[in-house]
């Protein structure tokens, strides 16, 4: 089994997603930077965008994990 959290995912489940365990990975060390950036700097703020930014790195890992493909870069928004 593996663990997501404080929960484990059944073997069935974490056999469709290969890549469940590395996605947890990554999304503990996004909190765990989160929380010592908040004690650190004691800015919720800064704490908030660096779990923020450190998540949609987890989030694109992902996606890549799943896809074989890497997300589309959203902050190209081209405006006239």
């Amino acid at each position: 089994m593996v663990n997501l959290g404080l929960s484990r995912v059944d073997d069935a489940v974490a056999a469709k997603h290969p890549g469940l365990g590395e996605y947890a990975a990554c999304q503990s060390h996004a909190f765990m930077k989160g929380v010592f950036t908040f004690v650190t700097v004691a800015g919720s703020v800064v704490s908030y965008g660096v779990t923020r930014v450190e998540s949609e790195k987890c989030n694109n890992l992902w996606l890549f994990l799943e896809t074989g493909q890497l997300p589309k870069d959203r902050s190209t928004d081209q405006r006239s």
